[in-house]
């Protein structure tokens, strides 16, 4: 098989389906049923996180260090885990970000990464993919500020691909494959852009020294 490239993984977002490497790094793709996604309407900070909000512990930066986010989320949890992120997709997934298509939001203290996550953006479907943290919080925080990005920005849909308790945390549900495919074909066809000068008001209090 050839190397995954970015024009793989658009093919692949836009119908659905998506890559995860096997411990040997052999890549996989999957299109499950059901599908969990966020609604973007229903989010809501946990109270134990509003505190952290506002004490503003965190610096806030978009797309900063993207590669870097994703070396962290290849790592593997235990001892006993392993990682479904293999350098091929590293690679893949830095050349899409470099067309602008994947994004990084990042948490910092001191000027030094402790926390993220990255995903793909096609349309007004944000794609999430993994997220890391060092320090407590520090995923948590950079998740919250991508749903303020999505709002600001008018996204429609955010897949999280898989029900787990980290995602049901952030308040995921499962659809059908059917009505997922629905929600995607339309959010496909509505146009939003992840990153333009109208939001950076959204983390001038965030932004370090």
């Amino acid at each position: 098989m050839n190397k995954l490239t970015a024009d793989d993984l658009i093919y692949g977002y836009i119908n659905g389906i998506f890559p995860m490497a096997d411990a040997d790094g052999t890549l996989y793709w999957y299109s499950p049923d059901p599908r969990a996604i966020i609604p973007l309407d229903t989010y809501k900070p946990a109270k134990s996180l509003r505190p952290i909000l506002n004490k503003r512990l965190f610096d806030i930066r978009i797309n900063a260090d993207f590669e870097q986010v994703m070396r962290h989320c290849a790592v593997p949890r235990s001892e006993d885990d392993s990682t479904w992120i293999s350098d091929e997709i590293i690679d893949a997934y830095t050349e899409l970000h470099r067309m602008g298509l994947a994004h990084s939001v990042e948490t910092y203290i001191d000027n030094q990464l402790v926390g993220g996550l990255y995903g793909v953006a096609i349309g007004s479907v944000f794609f999430g993919e993994s997220m890391f943290h060092h320090v407590p919080n520090a995923s948590k925080v950079a998740f919250h500020h991508l749903i303020m990005i999505l709002r600001e920005q008018q996204f429609q849909l955010l897949d999280t691909q898989f029900i787990n308790d980290n995602v049901k945390r952030y308040g995921a549900i499962d659809i059908s494959k059917r009505d997922y495919t629905d929600l995607l074909k339309k959010a496909l066809r509505h146009k939003a852009r992840f990153t333009e000068p109208a939001i950076e008001h959204l983390f001038k209090s965030h932004a370090g020294d």
